[in-house]
């Protein structure tokens, strides 16, 4: 079984070319991927990137190779009530997955173990299995409630990576930001690639 599987999910954070830049990146890379998009998600891309998806999961795949240059083949959309995808199961064998943007609000649902949706099932799943579950949230300023949450979510197991971008490395445009901080999730992917510029070296 490939250990290359991993589920990407977006929700109505603000970020929406994180997400996008990151299905593209795993595509490249060889990545079996598993998507799910929240309703949220769904407009925040139509406003950010021009993007209207379909809710067909089928049709939506297609527009997401489309629209990113990536084979079809390497990509599944599922619904958010699709209680029978493989990502709503341990037996499924995924082992990883990336909620980029992450919502303050899913965040919370994740910390208190409530899985209304596919999202969340999928990430109640990464924690109980002990997988990587990797949230990217993009809210500012942080309130008690947030912070408390993202410690929670840490005891557990998760990695909190917060859409942080850095500046050593001189960025000169808005992509060389988005891939930073996509970077830096594909380091916890153990996707360590040589060309990717690093601190000190």
């Amino acid at each position: 079984m490939s250990e290359k599987k991993i589920i990407v999910a977006m929700t109505g954070a603000s970020g929406a070319a994180y997400g996008l830049r990151l299905i593209r990146r795993l595509a490249s890379l060889g990545w079996e991927q598993h998507f799910i998009l929240s309703d949220a998600a769904r407009v925040v891309l139509a406003h950010e990137m021009d993007l209207s998806l379909h809710e067909d999961p089928g049709a939506c795949a297609g527009q997401l190779a489309d629209h990113l240059r990536i084979p079809i083949e390497s990509i599944r959309v599922h619904g958010l009530k699709d209680w029978f995808s493989p990502a709503a199961s341990g037996s499924s064998g995924i082992r990883h997955m990336v909620i980029v943007p992450c919502s303050m609000g899913t965040l919370a649902r994740i910390a208190h173990g409530m899985s209304d949706n596919l999202i969340e099932r999928a990430a109640d799943v990464q924690l109980k299995e002990r997988g990587t579950l990797i949230l990217v949230p993009r809210e500012t300023p942080l309130s008690s409630v947030h912070l408390e949450n993202m410690l929670a979510l840490t005891r557990a197991g998760a990695i909190v990576l917060p859409a942080m971008p850095g500046f050593y490395q001189s960025p000169a445009s808005v992509a060389d930001l988005v891939d930073f901080v996509v970077d830096r999730i594909l380091d916890h992917l153990h996707e360590n690639q040589a060309e990717v510029g690093r601190w000190g070296v």
